[in-house]
């Protein structure tokens, strides 16, 4: 979409930044022009195209109709949607995605004829339930943690558990973090089954990634039947 991130530090005057307009992720930055506005300007007329289209949609139906519309090689969305690789994020409103559609249909609301866009968060959830219980076993590469690796996790207890399971994550379990929790504690909720093939590799997924996947890639090919939850 044209906006630009800079390499920053993590020890920076985050006040000094704040009011020189610019946003911080670690030890990224960002101006506030290259997000939020940016974002919200692409939804925005986006939805203005898609409503015409039908007025309900579920996220993953969203995610693959803007992946068609980035014009950007090295876009994950751009690549899932031509491969028709199904993306879930259950927690999509937090952030500027969901509050860009929430500001659209504001604006619809006001205008005499306007068209609003419902989403439809119990649609993915019924994708999801199917994906699991026509399933014939559960695999998961978890990145990280938080609400993805718990809906992940979550889902595969309905069906008994996954069968292969890696988690990649710097975080500690000791802090009692979901995103920090080992795959044998998923055990005791039936989420990862006590056969499961199960690995927790506490490195950063920037390192890990990179040399994981060509490797698997190698060994095993490409298959179908991928689903992202992120």
């Amino acid at each position: 979409m044209g906006g630009k991130y800079y390499q920053s530090y993590f020890d920076v005057d985050d006040v000094e930044m704040s009011k020189s307009g610019i946003h911080r992720i670690g030890n990224v930055a960002v101006k506030k022009e290259h997000y939020g506005p940016l974002i919200e300007k692409f939804v925005h007329s986006s939805l203005e195209e898609l409503s015409r289209v039908k007025e309900e949609w579920g996220v993953r139906e969203l995610l693959w109709e803007m992946g068609k519309r980035i014009d950007d090689e090295y876009s994950i969305l751009r690549a899932a949607s031509r491969a028709r690789v199904p993306i879930y994020v259950p927690g999509f409103v937090d952030g500027a995605f969901g509050t860009a559609i929430l500001t659209y249909n504001e604006m619809q609301r006001t205008r005499t004829g306007g068209r609003q866009v419902r989403v439809d968060v119990l649609k993915d959830e019924h994708e999801l339930m199917d994906i699991v219980y026509s399933s014939k076993s559960l695999g998961a590469l978890i990145v990280g943690g938080g609400i993805s690796k718990h809906h992940v996790i979550w889902w595969s207890q309905f069906a008994g558990g996954l069968d292969y399971v890696v988690y990649i994550t710097m975080a500690i379990e000791w802090d009692g973090s979901l995103s920090g929790a080992r795959p044998k504690e998923a055990i005791t909720w039936g989420k990862v089954k006590p056969t499961a093939r199960q690995a927790f590799i506490l490195q950063d997924a920037t390192v890990v990634l990179p040399i994981l996947i060509p490797y698997i890639v190698k060994k095993v090919g490409f298959r179908k039947g991928i689903r992202v939850i992120g």
